[in-house]
């Protein structure tokens, strides 16, 4: 029998938690919305066990190594509508934090919520006095989401094997 996550953060209308295998449909579709591809990029997930393969190999895997990762992020009523969480990168020397949600959830305040919810899980619980984030200079609706949670612009930069350049966003204690 497999361990239920003990990992969970509650805020007044989310509930975040690891991601687990039987999220596949919620990655598969989240991996292929058409704003996860042009700003973040193609994962090249196109089935369910694609998607139950990503969540092995990159969340949870991650959650196993440093006991954080990119986690599951709900309505109260169970609800999957996105993902928030911190990602070990090891191109950066820093914890970055992520989001992604389903394009009916965008422009309501949930990624903020989670947002919020992660960065001061990451400042309290895991101690972190640095914390950046990656995006492209195109993708202002992110920029004003890690603006409002008190991350800055620190510099542009381009990520090892890639030609696109990323502005590096930081937030220190």
């Amino acid at each position: 029998m497999k361990k239920a996550s003990m990992f969970q953060i509650t805020t007044p209308n989310l509930v975040i938690s690891e991601l687990c295998e039987s999220d596949s449909k919620l990655m598969l579709n989240l991996l292929n919305d058409e704003d996860f591809v042009r700003y973040i990029g193609d994962r090249g997930v196109r089935t369910l066990e694609q998607a139950s393969d990503y969540i092995k190999k990159g969340p949870i895997a991650m959650y196993r190594k440093y006991s954080f990762g990119l986690y599951k992020v709900e309505l109260g009523n169970g609800i999957g509508i996105g993902i928030c969480g911190l990602i070990k990168r090891d191109c950066l020397d820093d914890v970055d934090i992520g989001f992604a949600f389903l394009a009916k959830y965008r422009g309501r305040g949930y990624a903020l919520e989670a947002a919020q919810a992660v960065l001061e899980y990451a400042q309290h619980q895991l101690n972190l006095e640095r914390i950046v984030a990656i995006t492209l200079p195109e993708n202002t609706s992110s920029i004003k989401l890690l603006n409002k949670i008190g991350l800055q612009v620190e510099k542009k930069i381009v990520l090892p094997g890639e030609t696109e350049e990323l502005l590096l966003m930081a937030w220190e204690a």
